[in-house]
């Protein structure tokens, strides 16, 4: 049996609220799972404001006593940890995979692609790698210094992930 040897590669995403980084990340996530990757998703909750669990059933009620709680079951595992976790903490949770894709979490050293429909907000600049947009923004208003991809070109998104993500 020849065993699988996983490309471990990591690229973050960036962006204003509806900007479309969940939409695109699916895209990407498809295409590469499509193409025989295993791919994890990590999405940066700033707000604390997500849910994750049924009110009054028995993982919530363990959850809410402030202890580490993992739910198992046949087609999945659910970790619910009280703090948060580092990057290096994510990659080891996940094990093997080709492709880790990080929503948000702008501060993490990592290769960035920022997405922007609209307008641009330069406080992102100095953290992005490249910008995906639509035809809404005017590409002579980008950095020269940053790559430009077209955010309804996801092959071209996955081209420039498989030259610039960080390899793990």
């Amino acid at each position: 049996m020849i065993k699988k040897i996983f490309k471990k590669r990591v690229v973050a995403f960036s962006g204003p609220s509806n900007s479309g980084k969940t939409t695109l990340i699916v895209k990407v996530s498809n295409i590469l799972q499509d193409k025989g990757n295993k791919v994890c998703i990590i999405k940066h909750d700033p707000k604390d404001k997500a849910r994750f669990d049924t009110p009054g059933k028995d993982s919530d009620k363990f959850t809410l006593t402030g202890a580490d709680v993992a739910v198992v079951s046949p087609s999945r595992t659910t970790l619910f940890k009280q703090n948060d976790s580092s990057i290096d903490e994510m990659i080891n949770l996940f094990g093997e995979f080709d492709y880790l894709l990080v929503e948000g979490l702008k501060t993490l050293p990592l290769p960035r692609i920022s997405i922007f429909r609209n307008s641009l907000d330069e406080s992102y600049f100095d953290v992005t790698n490249a910008i995906a947009f639509d035809n809404s923004i005017n590409s002579n208003d980008i950095p020269k210094d940053i790559d430009k991809l077209d955010l309804n070109n996801p092959e071209e998104i996955i081209d420039w992930i498989e030259k610039n993500s960080k390899r793990v």
